[in-house]
């Protein structure tokens, strides 16, 4: 058999075509070999830890620091609540001491024998900066947000440190009245536009006439109706509605302090909450299903906001346009024992008794009739519950709110009440 002989270019070409595969092979292997060693690599820097030396020295004056809410757990017995004394700015009309409120028109919800408990139990609140008696922090959160809102005289209730719907519709109607999102969140937009105009804590300590105030408040309607004044009974009640504040947040603000055994030169914390200089309404809106009072001006700006209570019964609240028909710091109460028939205590008494004024005295230490009879927005010896569904038809405001708005109403003031 004879060989085959290829040419000699052919020859060549097939040595340099076996040199180019061998060389592609090893090239593919090497960018294999490659891709893998990277792959290998960057899983295992992955997986390995980063170490950050801890923090050490002060936090930069650039980052915000958020304190958490000030949560209350209500006392015990908070036992009767608290006023604020009135405020001296001019009326344009006179409203009359001692004025008899008819009883048909607001019979009180509590009992004569004691104020209502709070049964719900959160935990109280940690201690105060002292830092807050002589600065003025940023408002980031909720017991600096509803002092704050106090400067706007916007009421989120008691103040007490803790969130809940009153205070969600107080920031509801500051971020209306600012054009910001109604969230009723304590939101960044919100935080930068609510200031302090002041620190937010104040000390303040009893002064002798304070303390000559405290009378203890009678147990019975007989008793009430015997009282000179139905005045607060604790210095606590006094200090707590001045200041706008829940009994037990005070407790709790001022641990070890006792309440009962105060005297002058004695210095608790209390909330800074004075509303501003009140101004003349020219519309009051009430709205049943929010359970809120607000308040405009001629422009329609928001001049104040109020939690309210309103009558349980569905049928007796009043829908539609009303006016203040009259106006009255300080009235006393009719107590009619056929409003209260479920009471042997009223029933025993067998005649109307006129209580006389003051913080404990049933509609308060305001009244605002309106032109529907047995309807009007007045006070309540218990602005802890405000907010909730009570009474047989009027509109019941804390002690400090109801003093207020009755300064910014006048005789024939337009209430409208919705929904």
């Amino acid at each position: 058999m004879s060989s085959v002989v290829y040419p000699k270019w052919l020859t060549v070409c097939r040595k340099f075509l076996g040199l180019g595969l061998g060389l592609g092979f090893l090239a593919l292997a090497l960018l294999i070999g490659s891709v893998w060693l990277w792959k290998e690599t960057t899983s295992r820097r992955a997986s390995t830890p980063i170490q950050v030396p801890a923090p050490s020295g002060t936090i930069p004056t650039s980052t915000v620091v958020r304190l958490p809410a000030m949560p209350v757990r209500p006392a015990t017995n908070p036992g009767p609540t608290v006023v604020i004394a009135p405020r001296q700015i001019p009326e344009s009309v006179p409203a009359p001491k001692n004025e008899i409120v008819p009883a048909t028109t607001i019979p009180p919800t509590l009992s004569p024998t004691a104020k209502p408990e709070s049964h719900v139990k959160i935990p109280g609140p940690p201690p105060i900066p002292d830092s807050w008696v002589a600065e003025i922090p940023p408002v980031t959160n909720i017991l600096l947000a509803q002092i704050a809102l106090s400067g706007y005289a916007i009421s989120a209730g008691s103040i007490d440190g803790t969130g809940g719907v009153q205070t969600e519709t107080a920031l509801q109607a500051f971020q209306q009245d600012h054009g910001l999102e109604p969230t009723g969140r304590l939101d960044l937009p919100t935080e930068q536009s609510l200031q302090l105009r002041h620190p937010p804590f104040v000390r303040r300590s009893p002064t002798e006439a304070e303390l000559a105030r405290l009378h203890p408040l009678p147990v019975t309607w007989l008793g009430k109706a015997s009282a000179e004044r139905l005045e607060f009974s604790t210095w606590i009640e006094l200090v707590g509605e001045a200041a706008h504040a829940h009994p037990a947040a005070l407790t709790r603000w001022n641990a070890g302090v006792d309440w009962n055994r105060i005297r002058p030169g004695d210095s608790v914390l209390v909330p800074a909450s004075d509303y501003p200089p009140a101004r003349r309404a020219a519309l009051v809106r009430l709205s049943l299903i929010g359970h809120w009072i607000r308040v405009f001006g001629d422009q329609g700006n928001l001049l104040a906001h109020f939690p309210c209570s309103i009558g349980r019964i569905a049928e007796k609240r009043p829908v539609g346009l009303l006016h203040v028909v009259s106006v009255a710091k300080d009235p006393n109460y009719t107590f009619n024992p056929a409003v209260f028939p479920e009471s042997p205590e009223a029933q025993s008494v067998g005649r109307k008794l006129i209580l006389p004024p003051g913080p404990n005295n049933p509609v308060g230490v305001a009244w605002i009739g309106l032109d529907r009879p047995g309807y009007g927005i007045h006070g309540t010896p218990a602005p802890e519950q405000v907010g909730r569904t009570e009474s047989h038809g009027c509109f019941r405001l804390a002690n400090w709110n109801a003093d207020y708005l009755r300064q910014m109403v006048r005789v024939g003031t337009p209430v409208q009440i919705e929904p």
